[in-house]
């Protein structure tokens, strides 16, 4: 049963079902354009994800058909009028880079649901993600030279790092949208469903990620993570430090043990 939970919004909702929780970005009469309350809700639900120890896997989704159109400069000059979202922007001056990805990545899989318009702020969050699963009518773009802007959410960086360079500069410089075929094509996402049906695969994706050992699947992305750049030899000291923490847990002996005892495996977590 899904369960709504207090760190939500007027402008995201934060739920949970079991091991998942799902981030929905709801404004949808703005085509899901960034505001404080939005902002407040995911840097919030994305601390919930990391803090709760039986929370597996996230999934960051918009609601009515849209995923972000990207920020909303009139409503980000406006103060909240919700109290616990103004004490939140004004105890955390930089929680908007949070709620972005950009200086923030979860310790556990995110899984971004993407239908409609993923362009600017959008296709900026998208790039913190780590599964991405699009729509056939979703588009995608980073739109701020055209209005003499710059992507501050760190597209100018992480985007030629995530797909090939050349092609990255064209969505940089060109402003150009890109459609879901395309960027799986070229790797920005992973998957292109049915238009209307990102959030059901994104729960089934969600859900093989929750079965398996949240030790295993944590450890995956500190390695990454913490390896980015580094030549191979420097990696795989930093990574085998890290495996061997995985081998040493009791979800490590809880895997063959399921395994050769021919039942699912119970997962703790440690």
């Amino acid at each position: 049963m899904t369960e709504l939970l207090p760190m939500s919004t007027k402008h995201c909702t934060v739920e949970r079902d079991g091991h998942i929780v799902i981030l929905t970005m709801n404004r949808p009469e703005s085509k899901n354009a960034l505001s404080p309350d939005m902002l407040v809700g995911l840097a919030q639900g994305f601390d919930y994800v990391d803090e709760t120890d039986d929370v597996r896997v996230a999934i960051l989704t918009g609601a009515g058909g849209c995923f972000s159109s990207g920020a909303d400069l009139k409503a980000m000059s406006r103060p909240s009028e919700d109290p616990r979202v103004v004490k939140a922007m004004a105890d955390s001056p930089n929680l908007h880079w949070k709620a972005l990805l950009r200086d923030h990545r979860l310790t556990k899989p995110l899984i971004a649901a993407v239908e409609g318009y993923a362009v600017a702020g959008g296709t900026e969050m998208l790039q913190g993600t780590d599964i991405r699963i699009a729509a056939e009518g979703a588009t995608f773009g980073v739109w701020e030279a055209k209005r003499g802007l710059f992507p501050l959410g760190g597209s100018a960086v992480r985007l030629p790092r995530q797909i090939p360079y050349t092609l990255a500069m064209e969505v940089l410089l060109a402003c150009r949208p890109v459609s879901a075929q395309e960027a799986l094509a070229i790797g920005l996402i992973g998957r292109v469903v049915p238009d209307g049906d990102a959030l059901k695969v994104a729960m089934e994706v969600a859900l093989e990620v929750a079965q398996n050992s949240p030790v295993s699947t944590k450890a995956i992305l500190r390695a990454w993570r913490e390896t980015e750049g580094l030549s191979d030899a420097e990696a795989m000291k930093i990574q085998d430090a890290i495996g061997w923490e995985v081998f040493a847990s009791e979800d490590a002996q809880e895997g063959p043990r399921a395994f050769s005892e021919k039942r699912p495996p119970e997962f703790k977590g440690r």
